[in-house]
């Protein structure tokens, strides 16, 4: 069997998750309508079971993914991941009706949640904090990838295959769920889910000594072990002392959906096509999105250890603006077609700079240890529930709004979320998950009464 201790490999091997995320939640945007065509649903079921069933999993996986992360592990948890999408993918690929292709893709859902919630977090906890950023965003990276893929698979499904091409596209992705389920077999665990909820030192330390050869193992493990509050369990999570990294996790991720990055992922072909682009193109055009978005997310990860993640925030809330005011400014002008695919390009590229590649690495940092797999899942759960809200109503807000409306609606919330940046948000580059705790001021205090106390072996 396929084992590493290697955290580069190890990464990439989680991060394939993200791969399939990405894939799960685009792959759809090339099928529904000749879904809604064969099934003959109403907008209204079309946005509720068909488009959003699979986000309302998500949002469920996103809010309880950090149950199993906790209890079973971070390895298992990411195992049992792998089996929801290669079922998810076989259950849509081959759903005789709109009821079971919704619960299918519900489960795909489930898969995604999950995913957001787990992934970053054992990322994060077997990295040391100069490499943190890169990697955790490895994990975006591969959401890119998968949408991207997901783009190509849909244009070449779509042009080789006939009525059933839907199918197809919805199916393939067990192929790489496979892949992953294999390889996701031979990762570590967490060493630090091993200290904090097995006090498993040793097993620790050995990992700890594998995956990060040239770091003082004995002074993480005591951090770690200091960064232990007994009384931190979930029933009082939301007490005022994790008030500052909580709303820290529920802004981005509330503005990361406000900036429409959702909506224009997954309607990106009726977007374009009522900006008057060519029924024939518009896949091609979406094919576009795909590659401006892994470009972008590739700067991303360069960056973000290098000016920190507050900067990249500034470059992409700028950039949100100016590109949201973009295509707002076109569809009422009537400047429409390749000038709303230029502007919703630069959208995408100033997302996957900024928010893209900030979300999951900064939300994994910024709660203490012993609850991150709760501030995870609430970061996450976030996202995920605003994300289902915005695609269930996308069908009807088409048809009620203009475009030009509705991108000026987006760039507002932009605004509002570049005075969060400026005025609330921290930077979290170059400090260790237990350096994180003491400059947000959540564990200190606590902590020292703890040790003192001689509470903390």
């Amino acid at each position: 069997m396929f084992k590493t201790k290697s955290i580069l490999l190890s990464s990439v091997v989680a991060a394939i998750a993200g791969f399939l995320f990405g894939f799960d939640v685009i792959v759809i945007s090339g099928a529904e309508r000749s879904i809604q065509e064969l099934w003959q649903t109403s907008d209204l079921f079309h946005g509720t079971f068909i488009m959003s069933m699979a986000l309302w999993g998500t949002v469920i996986g996103a809010l309880f993914g950090g149950i199993p992360c906790d209890r079973f592990g971070r390895r298992k948890t990411l195992f049992w991941i792998g089996i929801l999408y290669l079922v998810s993918a076989l259950g849509s690929a081959f759903a005789p009706d709109p009821y079971i292709f919704s619960f299918s893709r519900f489960i795909g859902g489930l898969g995604v949640g999950a995913s957001s919630v787990a992934v970053p977090i054992y990322i994060s906890e077997i990295t040391p904090a100069k490499n943190r950023g890169k990697l955790v965003a490895l994990y975006q990276f591969n959401i890119v990838f998968g949408i991207l893929i997901a783009y190509i698979s849909n244009y070449w499904i779509g042009s080789t295959f006939g009525e059933s091409a839907w199918r197809w596209m919805l199916g393939v992705e067990a192929i790489p769920a496979s892949i992953y389920l294999l390889l996701v077999l031979g990762v570590p665990e967490s060493p630090r889910w091993l200290v904090l909820k097995r006090n498993d030192i040793r097993g620790a330390k050995s990992l700890l000594e594998q995956l990060n050869p040239r770091e003082n193992i004995d002074k993480m493990i005591l951090e770690i072990k200091k960064s232990v509050s007994k009384t931190a369990e979930a029933t009082v999570f939301f007490s005022k002392r994790f008030q500052f990294p909580i709303i820290l996790a529920f802004l981005l991720a509330f503005f990361n959906q406000l900036s429409g990055i959702n909506f224009v992922l997954y309607y990106a072909p009726r977007i374009f096509e009522s900006a008057g682009v060519a029924a024939g193109d518009v896949l091609g055009a979406s094919v576009s999105l795909g590659v401006v978005n892994l470009l972008f997310t590739m700067l991303g990860m360069y960056l973000i250890d290098r000016i920190g993640r507050r900067s990249l925030m500034y470059i992409g809330s700028f950039g949100y603006i100016l590109s949201l005011g973009g295509v707002s400014w076109a569809f009422f002008t009537g400047a429409e077609g390749v000038v709303v695919v230029i502007f919703v390009c630069a959208f995408i590229a100033a997302h996957a700079v900024g928010q893209g590649a900030v979300i999951w690495v900064f939300i994994s940092e910024i709660f203490p240890n012993v609850v991150r797999d709760y501030g995870m899942s609430l970061g996450s759960g976030t996202h995920w529930i605003f994300a289902a809200i915005i695609t269930l109503v996308t069908p009807t807000v088409l048809s009620a709004f203009t475009g030009a409306q509705i991108f000026a609606f987006f760039a507002f919330m932009m605004v509002l979320q570049l005075i969060f940046v400026w005025k609330v948000m921290p930077e979290t580059k170059n400090l260790t998950l237990e350096e994180m705790e003491v400059k947000l001021g959540v564990n200190v205090k606590e902590l020292e009464e703890i040790i003192d106390k001689g509470q903390v072996d």
